[in-house]
Formats: C-alpha cells, sequence, structure tokens
C-alpha cells in the first residue's frame, strides 16, 4: 500500500533511445528511511512523508540508490525483468508495476537527468518545483521551431546555471556546456537541425536536451505559418499570459510555496551566520525634533467613529496649499506608527530576536519598514527630508539639499496627477536584512503586504484628524535612494504615501 496523493509521469523508468541515458534520483531533501522490524519504508519529503508498505527488494533497492544520485534503472533492474523486455514471469512483472506506482507516486521528488553514453556525468537535471510535477519527454520533429518560453530566465547557482521558468514544473539545472549552448541559443525561434549547426553538436544529442527542456515546459513548441512567413507560439496569444510581465509572474511564482523548490517560509536561514538585525535603524545623525503625543483619552473623545472613518474616506489626489503643523505630523505618525512596545521572542534557544508592537499590520512583529518625511509646508519643521524613529518618537533632520527635495515632491506629484507639491511625503523603505533572517521565499512579499497594511492605516489616520491622503502608484526610484541617503540595497524604497488638505471646489460649502 502506497499513503500519499499520486502524480503521473510518462514514461516508464529506464526508456531510452541510442542518444540518451535516462537518469533517474531523488530530490537532495529526501530521506528514505525503513522502520525496524517492518516491511515498509517511509519516504520524507517537502511536501510531507509518503509511506510505502511491502516495497519488495526491486522498489527498496531502486530508492535506496536514487537518494545517492542519479542512476539508471535499466542497470538496476535485472534482464528478466527488464521494462523493456517481455516479464519473463508474473512476479517480475508486479515488481515492475509497483515501481512505477513508487514513482508516480514520488513524482514531485523524483529529478530527472539526461546522461550520455560517454560517462561525464548528466548534461542537465529537471528537479520538480511542485507537488504533481508530470514530466513527459515528448518527441521532437527537428524541423519544427521551438523557443524558450518569454518567462523564462536563467542564472548562476553553486557554479552551474539554472533555467526556470514560473510556468513550469521543474527547475533546469545545466551541469555541462552543451546544455547552456542550447538554451542560450533557444532565445529566438530555431529548428533542431539549425540549432545543432549553432551550437555544434549533435543533433541526437540536441534533440534530447530540447526534449528535457520541453518535458519541463521551459520550451515551447511553434507552428509555421506560411502566408505569413512567421512563427506561432500558443503562448504569445494566451489571455490568460498576455496580462502578466515576465518579472511579475516569476516574482509571485517564487514567493508563494509549491511554486519554488527551495525552502520556504519561517527557516531562519541565516541565524546561524547573521546575529538578529536590529529592532529599529540607529538613528542617523543630525538635528533632532521630538514630536507631539496626543493622549489616548483625547482621541477617544475627539475621533469619529471606525464606520464613520472608513466610509468617509476618499483618496484625495489634488491636495490644496493649506500648510500641515508639526503637531499634525506628531499626531498622524504617532497614531499609524509608533512603537508601543518591545518583547523578546524566540525560535528555540539559540535563536533570539526582539519584536515590538505598532499599530499596522507586521508578521511576527518583525517591523521592517522605516519612515522619511520630506516636509514641504509645515509649520513647526524646516523644510527638509527626515528620518523617523518610532521608538522615540521623534525626526532627525537628514538632508535639507532643496533641490533633492524638489525633486522627491515633483515626481509624487507626477504619480498621482496633480500640479502642485504635496505639504507632507511620507516614503516607506523596507530593511532587507530585518525580514530575510528570518523568511526565505517570502521575505520581499511580506515587506510589501506590510507596506499596504501602513499606507491603509495612514490614509485612516489622516481622515480621522480631518486631513487628506492620496497613495501614489510608483515611487519615485533612485532619486528616493540619493535624496534619503539610503544604503542599497540593504534599505530600499517600497512604497510612499502624500499628506495634506483636500482641495474644495470653488462651489463646495
Amino acid at each position: 500500500m502506497i499513503t500519499t496523493r499520486s502524480a503521473t509521469l510518462s514514461k516508464a523508468p529506464g526508456e531510452g533511445s541510442a542518444a540518451r541515458i535516462r537518469l533517474w534520483s531523488l530530490r537532495e531533501d529526501v530521506l528514505v528511511e525503513t522502520p525496524t522490524e517492518e516491511d515498509r519504508l517511509v519516504v520524507v519529503t517537502r511536501w510531507g512523508e509518503t509511506r510505502i508498505d511491502e516495497p519488495g527488494e526491486l522498489v527498496r533497492e531502486s530508492l535506496r540508490r536514487m537518494s545517492f544520485g542519479p542512476i539508471s534503472l535499466q542497470n538496476l533492474v535485472p534482464p528478466g525483468r527488464s521494462p523493456d523486455a517481455d516479464p519473463r514471469t508474473r512476479r517480475a512483472a508486479r515488481d515492475w508495476a509497483r515501481l512505477w506506482r513508487v514513482l508516480e507516486a514520488l513524482s514531485g521528488s523524483v529529478v530527472h537527468s539526461l546522461g550520455l553514453p560517454d560517462g561525464e556525468g548528466p548534461v542537465l537535471s529537471a528537479v520538480p518545483i511542485v507537488r504533481q510535477a508530470a514530466f513527459r519527454l515528448p518527441e521532437v520533429d527537428p524541423d519544427r521551431p521551438v523557443r524558450l518560453s518569454r518567462f523564462a530566465a536563467m542564472r548562476a547557482r553553486d557554479g552551474e546555471l539554472v533555467l526556470e521558468s514560473p510556468l513550469a514544473q521543474y527547475e533546469v539545472v545545466l551541469h555541462r556546456t552543451v546544455a547552456s549552448a542550447v538554451a542560450a541559443a533557444l532565445s529566438a525561434p530555431i529548428a533542431v537541425t539549425e540549432l545543432a549547426d549553432a551550437v555544434r553538436a549533435d543533433r541526437p544529442v540536441v534533440a534530447e536536451v530540447v526534449a528535457y527542456l520541453a518535458a519541463t515546459g521551459i520550451v515551447a513548441f511553434g507552428d509555421w505559418d506560411p502566408q505569413t512567413r512567421t512563427v506561432h507560439f500558443a503562448e504569445d496569444d494566451d489571455p490568460d499570459l498576455i496580462p502578466w510581465s515576465h518579472h511579475d509572474l516569476l516574482f509571485h511564482s517564487r514567493s508563494r510555496m509549491g511554486r519554488h523548490g527551495g525552502p520556504t517560509g519561517a527557516v531562519f536561514p541565516y541565524a546561524g551566520r547573521l546575529p538578529s538585525p536590529p529592532l529599529v535603524k540607529a538613528v542617523p545623525p543630525g538635528r533632532r525634533f521630538p514630536l507631539y503625543r496626543p493622549t489616548t483619552p483625547e482621541l477617544v473623545t475627539q475621533d469619529p467613529t471606525l464606520t464613520e472613518v472608513i466610509e468617509g474616506f476618499r483618496l484625495c489626489e489634488d491636495l490644496s496649499d493649506r500648510e500641515l503643523s508639526a503637531e499634525q505630523i506628531g499626531e498622524l505618525l504617532f497614531r499609524a506608527a509608533r512603537i508601543r512596545s518591545v518583547a523578546p521572542a524566540s525560535a528555540g534557544a539559540e535563536v533570539t530576536y526582539r519584536i515590538s508592537d505598532r499599530p499596522y499590520l507586521s508578521i511576527h512583529g518583525l517591523h521592517e519598514l522605516e519612515l522619511y518625511l520630506s516636509l514641504h509646508r509645515c509649520a513647526g519643521l524646516p523644510r527638509a527630508i527626515y528620518h523617523y524613529d518610532p521608538q522615540q518618537h521623534a525626526l532627525t533632520l537628514i538632508n535639507d539639499s532643496q533641490p533633492e527635495l524638489d525633486d522627491l515632491l515633483d515626481l509624487a506629484s507626477i504619480a498621482t496627477g496633480t500640479i502642485r507639491r504635496p505639504p507632507a511625503l511620507i516614503t516607506l523603505t523596507a530593511r532587507v536584512a530585518r525580514s530575510a533572517w528570518m523568511y526565505r521565499g517570502i521575505a520581499y512579499s511580506l515587506a510589501l503586504t506590510h507596506v499596504g497594511a501602513l499606507q491603509q492605516m495612514l490614509c485612516l489616520a489622516a481622515t480621522a484628524m480631518g486631513l487628506a491622503a492620496c497613495v501614489p502608484a510608483i515611487d519615485p526610484g533612485d532619486v528616493t535612494d540619493t535624496a534619503l541617503r539610503l544604503d542599497w540595497p540593504a534599505e530600499i524604497g517600497v512604497g510612499d504615501c502624500i499628506v495634506g488638505y483636500r482641495r474644495l471646489a470653488p462651489h463646495s460649502p
């Protein structure tokens, strides 16, 4: 009995051709356990445990060897039990069928590698990154055009090239030069016959590399249109794919478990190498301005209800020239972003860190966001750029360059479609190490979630105070990095919020 969710593979283990040796292995994070005095195997994967009752010698030996690296199953199966030969006994047929079912059940952890008769090691390996990965080797027409998916990306990792795509169920590790050359040459439509000449490799070998890449979904087959003399690829006209840019879909897929090959979540990937990043950014040098702190009884007495604030909130892009006050800036930041308390936290005795409680959402209380204020018209505070200290509830003047301040304000005006510089621009940045120290694969995604939470809090707090707020769709990019004196990429701009007074129409009451 095999207890797990099953997946689909397409061709029998050991199936091969003159040009390829098909190799099988298990992902490096798979553990094959043999409970004492029990006729079963337990395979532990990133997806959970799979129990195999009464596995038999063939299954047991196959998984044992696959856990050490790529093997040819043809070499493992005795001649009388070879899947390419007629079964000589019913037992041989049952053994083979059982191995096939086990590999189907473990498809999300089975690595498919291409070997060549030269014995120099795999050419490439297709590593599954989803639970129910399906690997189907297609027949390759040497005259049919092929091309990398427009979502494919290639990067270096551990001394090798990795080819990946958010549409693929596998990532492909390119072990040898011929695989890298074929992948690079597939940037434009080309037939295998031409591809072999371009990379100066044997056509059967190139065809097998293309077949493996196509089996993962990273390479697509096209169709030649003789009337328009162009090549058509289905993904180019897919209405579900047209709205996606390459980087957006890749970011989405790599920040969710099930579309990512590595560990994901709160795994503290750098806890053994780096200390916990500080709770708040060190206060930069500069003139300090303590801010006004309202009392809770004052806010409770004077504030509208939550429903009134929510229903009354409107994004106001066209703000008036009316100036704000230092007291209003202090109250807004006190309501939305101050540190209310600090507490210790741990993930075991050896992993300790500090967290804080603030008015806006931050998963696990890490609070990696920093606030900077670019003040244009604010009574009681000089026209300049400031850093906000949420622990002491104070501003530090970090840049009084008027041209740089003007650049920030002008770009914020353009982003919101207005002609006036906002009285106050609040820029949100993220200290990447603060979240990446705890999270792997989702650190930046969570930072953007926290940005939205803080922007919403700033907008609602401004509305409760009788002010107006707006969130620009884009930030000024490298202008922010320079004007805020950011140590990029350790600290990066991630969002903005402008605050002021609503500009009333001439006949409005």
